[in-house]
């Protein structure tokens, strides 16, 4: 049996441990988020044997099917990281255990009223837009107080913390600043008001960039490609 994902998970959870050590950091301090997109149910079979539990889609369609195919095993958590349209809400807030990608007020609401008719509460993050790239979802910097204090009056969703995707860059440290940038508005709310970002999250780090954004605070990388391999789309 072909062992490169269970090769690719120890390789990267070395890299996680050096990166957190060299900065002061503890490991423990740090989710590995394998992300699963376009890779099959097998793949993902083959990770969770080498102990990871916790992985990320970035479509509601194409996830909804490894999720029901794993139902039966205790233990898996998703995580949405992709662009959620407000039409796919009510489907996402029923198959993920985390959102990372909420983004205003509106989607707020729509994931709140489904979690309430549900009786469930669902973590979430808020993505910020700090690269200003069209192809990039997110709220802006400016929004975020105002979409903060009005999610904390919803009863069905828990604002768990931050997420960002910057641009990409050949070198990692040109990340850094993105990286840096987030953490610091984390710490700027929750010095304004303690516990509002719940568990304090910040999800943000690829495959290529995840030491960088180790070392300004990141508490889940989301790696997909040193995990699986390369993507192969249609």
């Amino acid at each position: 049996m072909d062992n490169t994902i269970e090769r690719n998970i120890r390789s990267v959870q070395k890299r996680i441990t050096d990166a957190a050590v060299s900065c002061g950091r503890l490991p423990e301090e740090i989710t590995l988020l394998a992300i699963s997109k376009t890779f099959p149910e097998e793949s993902i079979s083959q990770a969770a044997a080498a102990g990871l539990s916790k992985f990320g889609e970035n479509r509601v369609q194409e996830a909804e099917g490894k999720i029901l195919y794993f139902r039966e095993r205790s233990g898996f958590e998703w995580h949405l990281v992709g662009h959620l349209q407000t039409n796919k809400s009510r489907r996402a807030a029923e198959l993920f255990d985390v959102i990372h990608s909420l983004d205003s007020v509106r989607l707020a609401a729509k994931l709140n009223q489904t979690c309430l008719d549900m009786g469930k509460r669902l973590s979430v993050l808020l993505q910020v837009d700090l690269g200003k790239e069209e192809s990039k979802s997110g709220a802006d910097p400016e929004q975020v107080r105002g979409i903060i204090e009005k999610v904390s009056l919803l009863k069905g969703i828990r604002m768990d913390g931050l997420m960002t995707i910057p641009p990409f860059f050949e070198d990692p440290e040109q990340a850094r600043s993105y990286f840096a940038r987030l953490r610091e508005l984390k710490e700027s709310l929750e010095s304004e008001q303690p516990g509002c970002l719940g568990r304090q999250h910040l999800s943000m780090g690829m495959s290529h960039d995840f030491e960088t954004a180790i070392h300004e605070g990141a508490t889940i990388v989301r790696l997909g490609t040193s995990i699986f391999g390369l993507r192969h789309y249609d």
